[in-house]
């Protein structure tokens, strides 16, 4: 901690902005010694939050004009002196500027090393802190919300407040076990167990959010099967609105599976399409065939297309008790052509699942088919954006540890067990409350965690 780091804060690649940052003690001093402008004076007197032009020399060598950002602590991301040189990007500029500011004295800065010590320093919680890597990585409007109200504190607010509530709990046992016999005023067991009560019944509800919560970091897997030449990849071009695929009036055009990410209600929904599931021919169909294989093993939602303009075969069926456990639809695609099977007649024949007419091709159907699939994921309620999801698996297990501990803690204390016995339980229950948001904390928690970040963040 008393070291200053540095890091490339944005991605390396062509583009107007780089930028190169420092935190810590030696920030500002370390940028003295390489940046230059027409005041000429030194760094560390002037004033924090400032922009400052100038260049970056390397000795009598400019190495690029700059604006340089000089952010005073505490008012900073890590509570520490921080420095952003902004510059032009570049894999040489950059390169070389981060070099030269590490020759002055800064170390390289590891993986999440900034967010930690946002941390470390008592900016933000650990759950905040995670959050942060949730922002960068949303997929979605409402999993970027989500993950923002948790980076504002609103998540770690309430987490607060129930330790609270089981400290107060802890806090009467305890006085019960110390001054037992001795004229102290105590609550009664009806209100411990209220209060216990309470709590538990808020972890329960925080933990009915962890499926939803999951889905929106992690996304859903949604495989698009059928034989070949059935429309797949229209339909997948269709419901991302591109031409991702390509498509011929050929069988067997699609040969590997493409994967892309789409918006369904605030979901992140991957979509794959497959290669047709047939009797392989040859190696390269052998291999597609396996690999569609695989994806509808682990999807989530399986979409099994069927030609409408043609009878059904056996190939349908087939491919039908393949994926039999696997929740979806069928789509009956090609409406724009004479149609030979209805939507009745599929879900006679295939009765465990909802048949959906559309054309991939013209549009039709389609934005039934949408609501469809948002109808499932979300099983028909509408989402609140101002919600709390929990979002992380941590988070789920560490709840789930205080839901354990809270239930023997009641139950103990309707059997009338001594208050010893009780206390352990409730102070187990707030122990794993305090894991979520880092008031206690281990360093092989602490190294996974930020291990996950980029290094300039």
């Amino acid at each position: 901690m008393d070291e200053t780091i540095a890091a490339i804060s944005t991605p390396i690649g062509k583009s107007g902005i780089g930028i190169v940052r420092l935190s810590g003690k030696q920030a500002f001093s370390i940028a003295d010694k390489i940046f230059r402008d027409s005041d000429n004076g030194r760094l560390t007197q002037r004033k924090s939050h400032r922009l400052h032009y100038g260049w970056i020399m390397d000795g009598p060598e400019r190495l690029d004009e700059v604006l340089l950002t000089l952010m005073r602590a505490p008012k900073t991301y890590t509570r520490e002196d921080i420095v952003e040189i902004n510059c032009h990007s570049g894999i040489v500029v950059l390169s070389r500027i981060l070099q030269l500011v590490l020759k002055q004295g800064a170390r390289l800065a590891e993986a999440g090393e900034f967010t930690r010590r946002a941390y470390l320093n008592g900016r933000i919680d650990l759950a905040q802190a995670e959050a942060v890597l949730d922002v960068i990585n949303a997929q979605t409007k409402r999993a970027q919300a989500v993950a923002l109200k948790q980076l504002q504190g609103g998540f770690s607010g309430r987490i607060k407040n129930l330790r609270k509530d089981l400290m107060e709990v802890a806090s009467q046992l305890e006085l019960s076990i110390d001054f037992s016999d001795q004229d102290v005023q105590l609550e009664s067991q009806e209100k411990l167990l209220a209060k216990m009560d309470k709590v538990a019944q808020d972890v329960r509800q925080l933990l009915d959010t962890a499926e939803k919560g999951s889905m929106l970091r992690t996304g859903i897997s949604c495989v698009i099967c059928g034989r070949p030449n059935v429309g797949k990849s229209s339909l997948l071009n269709a419901l991302l609105k591109k031409e991702r695929a390509i498509v011929t009036p050929l069988a067997g055009t699609t040969r590997d599976s493409l994967e892309e990410t789409i918006d369904l209600g605030g979901a992140p929904v991957r979509l794959i399409d497959t290669a047709g599931i047939v009797s392989s021919r040859n190696l390269a169909e052998k291999e597609a065939v396996k690999r569609a294989r695989q994806h509808l093993s682990s999807a989530d939602i399986v979409l099994l297309v069927l030609d409408a303009s043609k009878k059904l075969n056996n190939q349908d069926e087939q491919i039908s008790r393949l994926i039999f456990k696997k929740p979806g639809f069928l789509v009956l695609n090609k409406q724009d052509l004479p149609v030979k099977i209805s939507e009745q007649e599929a879900g006679q024949l295939f009765p465990q699942r909802k048949a959906i007419a559309i054309s991939a091709l013209c549009g039709q159907g389609l934005q039934r088919l949408e609501k469809e699939l948002i109808d499932f994921i979300w099983q028909g309620r509408a989402e609140n954006n101002a919600e709390f999801l929990v979002t992380n698996f941590r988070h789920q297990q560490a709840l789930n540890q205080a839901q354990r501990f809270l239930a023997q803690a009641i139950k103990s204390t309707r059997r009338g067990e001594s208050a010893e016995i009780i206390a352990l339980d409730v102070q187990a229950a707030q122990k794993s409350l305090g894991e979520i948001i880092g008031e206690i904390s281990c360093a092989d928690i602490l190294g996974r965690i930020f291990s996950q970040f980029c290094i300039g963040k």
